[in-house]
């Protein structure tokens, strides 16, 4: 849709290298600013070391950083009784006489101690999400109701982390809450328990609520890994006959705990998945506590060792660490101004492109230093760089969970074995037709039909593009698209166990340098199990190109390699490196019931393909859950975990509307084209305009802290510069990321991106004088806010716009009646 008055000039894209560094004008001195500075819409917490940037969290020095993290923002105050109004931007009770369903109830006094805890499960502390919106938990978005529904949600979350191995009641809750706010009580809980974020794990007290004989329909779900058994115990929770059909001769899927001995010497090795990234809210963490486990912080000690074994130098270390950052915030500063556009542009390209602009990694050293970066975040996204996109390689990355990362002591497989404990799993059944229709489904696994009312699809991202598997009838063409879009990279190791430890014990990881830039992702990074795995064992990763090159070499080879490595970094020191008693190889890209290790967002991908991987087909008869069907937390085992909870409870929804003989209403956090169309319609008739740039708010309210939402319009034709053509420009035409630009904008299409801010932000915005150039200047530079797509805006904004939406419906009510 184009905007009625006629946008002011785009800023021009550079057209060479040499432009580059006056495209931003100044660098902006915190790099990672708060999206919405002076909003109080939503509380945020700056996690440090994020797990997109850094595949392995580590400090190169003792010595204090050149760019050191910016400090959370302040938290707002503990909520007093008596406090008139706790929660911002919501209307006061204009009416004091009123009955007290219209007043803020205080619970406690720990009430933003308990919005944190609900921050780290995954809630906005001060709005509903999306889910909650869909289910109804108020009569009305917004007010007084939602308030008190907050509070009273995020009361029960902390009330069961208190003790997780309880089974938490609705009448234990009700002590604390006042008796004219039951209602609110009973859709607060009900919400909490049917989707998995209290009462869910492996504790005797709720393992004792699966019931004896299950009373609802048949369920079949492909696929034991995480997401398939949180699935199952979850349903079978619910009452549902629930049947597992499971490929592999073992469960756990890409999380595989292998346990490998010799010469009286053993050790659990991960070959698969094997940190838990993040355990402020990780249910892996919960389920490992349930365990009475207590998880090993993986310590940030990480020294690196060149290719001729001397570890390389403190200030080296430093100065290309910090240049590797410099030229991550160029490439975020950059899609900034680009907005969507960025989506066909790798994040490689950008990399590479700067990296020569500015003259880092200069020296052989700093180069190999360099590509030990690359390789890092290749290992963090599972994908070449080449093919990551640059707009939403990290989209994911503001839902980090936060905290330490983690092993399980003793392996993962702990956890999996908890898991499968009394779930119905029947293995060596590979799956290759699934059959869906308004009766219900048929499950084909060799020669044997299963059926079942409805069916759960866990299989990895690979096997779907691998069309291992035939649905019928086939998948409709959104879906199709989105699983062609999305990456699936890959992953190697090398696990070893020893005879003795030989390497340092205070230290669990340390990396090693290529002097080949195509092979460095080759045994880049060793792990160290032997505080945690029961004996001496070290793994060494495989990442990027160097994954794949690995699936054809011999794994004595391998080992031959890795040696030469170990024997080049501690011979030196006068240490001898013995030979392995044992040693494994994985081999997942070509492993037929994987075909790769997790996904990441490829160029032309989004993370609303994440999304159109969740749904469902079939009139709510097919589900689908893993690690690639949640945009949060895509290509970890707890993103895993909580997907197969999230199935769980879609699939008793659907059950209960059949068995209430209503059709359930398609999700809107599923349908992003109705999302979009949603919001176009409210930008048809927008608040305020200037040039490209249009905003919506409430009209009720004229606190300048409301929240309001931005949206730009990007594209159109380019005028050719006069400087383009000139032999200096030519010269550098064939740099990839150029090209891609270039390629894009000749399509002349123009975009929407959005953003949330103040009111007070998009007042100021609009006084900024120059044209859209300077208005997007100011926007990223100067309020340092990001534009992403409709779907990059998140729950926060979906309350927003549900009450614009109400509240001009109301208006053209009422201006009716008076016609």
């Amino acid at each position: 849709m184009c905007d009625q008055t006629p946008p002011d000039p785009l800023p021009p894209l550079p057209t060479s290298l040499s432009q580059i560094p006056s495209f931003f004008p100044q660098p902006n001195p915190n790099p990672n600013p708060d999206p919405n500075p002076d909003s109080n819409f939503h509380i945020q917490i700056s996690f440090q070391g994020k797990r997109k940037r850094t595949g392995v969290r580590r400090k190169a020095s003792q010595l204090p950083s050149l760019h050191p993290t910016p400090p959370p923002p302040s938290l707002p105050p503990p909520l007093l009784p008596g406090d008139p109004n706790p929660i911002k931007n919501l209307p006061e009770n204009p009416n004091p006489a009123a009955d007290i369903s219209e007043e803020i109830i205080v619970i406690n006094k720990e009430a933003t101690t308990e919005a944190l805890t609900a921050l780290t499960a995954g809630f906005p502390a001060d709005s509903l999400t999306e889910e909650e919106i869909e289910a109804g938990v108020v009569s009305s978005i917004g007010g007084i109701e939602q308030v008190n529904y907050i509070l009273i949600r995020n009361h029960i979350l902390s009330k069961w982390r208190e003790n997780v191995s309880n089974w938490l009641t609705k009448e234990i809750c009700s002590f604390s809450i006042p008796p004219h706010c039951e209602t609110l009580l009973n859709s607060a809980y009900n919400f909490l328990v049917s989707h998995g974020y209290v009462n869910f794990g492996i504790a005797p007290a709720i393992k004792e609520k699966i019931p004896a004989e299950p009373t609802r329909p048949n369920v079949i779900i492909i696929g034991a890994g995480l997401a398939g058994l949180a699935a199952a115990r979850q349903l079978m929770i619910f009452g549902f006959k629930v049947v597992v059909l499971e490929g592999r001769k073992r469960c756990g899927g890409r999380v595989y705990t292998k346990r490998l001995e010799g010469s009286n010497k053993f050790a659990a090795a991960e070959l698969g998945g094997s940190v838990l990234t993040g355990t402020l809210g990780n249910p892996l963490g919960i389920i490992a506590k349930q365990l009475g486990s207590t998880l090993h912080k993986i310590r940030d000690k990480c020294p690196l060792y060149r290719p001729d074994g001397e570890p390389v130098k403190q200030e080296i270390d430093i100065k290309v660490e910090n240049a590797f950052n410099r030229l991550l915030d160029k490439a975020s500063r950059l899609r900034q101004c680009m907005g969507e556009v960025a989506m066909d542009v790798s994040l490689g390209a950008a990399l590479e492109t700067f990296r020569q602009v500015y003259g880092d990694a200069v020296t052989e050293e700093e180069m190999q230093l360099f590509n030990w970066h690359l390789a890092n975040l290749e290992y963090a996204n599972a994908g070449l760089l080449s093919k990551l996109s640059l707009a939403f390689w990290d989209q994911d990355d503001p839902y980090d969970m936060g905290g330490d990362h983690c092993f399980l002591p003793g392996g993962n497989g702990r956890l999996i074995q908890a898991l499968a404990e009394n779930v119905p799993i029947i293995y060596e059944k590979t799956v290759h037709t699934i059959r869906y229709g308004g009766d219900g489904v048929q499950v084909v696994a060799g020669g044997q039909v299963y059926e079942g009312d409805m069916a759960l699809c866990t299989v990895p991202l690979g096997v779907l593009k691998n069309g291992s598997i035939k649905f019928v009838p086939e998948l409709p063409q959104r879906k199709l698209d989105g699983i062609k879009r999305l990456g699936f990279g890959l992953l190697n190791k090398v696990a070893m166990l020893f005879p003795y430890v030989f390497w340092s014990t205070d230290l669990d990881t340390f990396g090693h340098l290529s002097d080949v830039s195509s092979r460095r992702g080759e045994f880049f990074l060793f792990y160290s199990y032997a505080t945690v795995a029961g004996g001496p064992l070290l793994i060494a990763l495989v990442a990027g190109e160097a994954a794949h090159n690995f699936e054809s070499m011999p794994p004595t080879d391998a080992v031959t390699v890795v040696l030469q490595i170990l024997r080049g970094i501690y011979e030196p020191q006068g240490i001898e490196v013995p030979d392995p008693l044992q040693s494994v190889c994985t081999r997942w890209g070509t492993d037929s019931f994987s075909l790769g290790s997790y996904s990441h967002v490829s160029v032309g991908a989004s993370g609303d393909d994440y999304d159109i991987l969740a749904e469902s087909v079939g009139d709510g008869r097919l589900f689908f859950a893993g690690e690639a069907t949640t945009r949060r937390y895509p290509a970890t085992m707890h993103g895993a975990f909580i997907s197969g909870l999230r199935e769980a409870a879609n699939m008793a929804h659907h059950a209960n509307a059949r068995a209430l003989q209503i059709k359930a209403e398609r999700s809107p956090s599923k349908n992003t084209q109705a999302c979009a169309a949603l919001l176009a319609d409210l930008f048809r008739e927008p608040d305020i305009e200037f040039g490209s740039f249009s905003v919506i708010f409430g009209r009720k309210s004229s606190d300048p802290k409301s929240t309001a939402i931005l949206r730009v319009a990007l594209g159109g034709p380019r005028k050719k510069s006069s400087n383009e053509g000139t032999k200096a420009d030519q010269q550098h035409s064939n740099k990839l990321l150029f090209q891609q630009l270039q390629s894009h904008y000749n399509q002349q299409q123009q975009l929407h991106v959005y953003t949330l801010l103040s009111r007070q932000q998009a007042m100021e915005l609009r006084e900024v004088r120059g044209g859209d150039e300077m208005r997007l200047h100011y926007l990223c530079e100067k309020l340092g806010i990001k534009l992403v797509g409709r779907r990059g805006l998140g729950p926060a904004a979906d309350s927003v716009i549900a009450s614009i939406k109400a509240e001009r419906g109301n208006h053209r009510t009422n201006s009716a009646s008076l016609d």
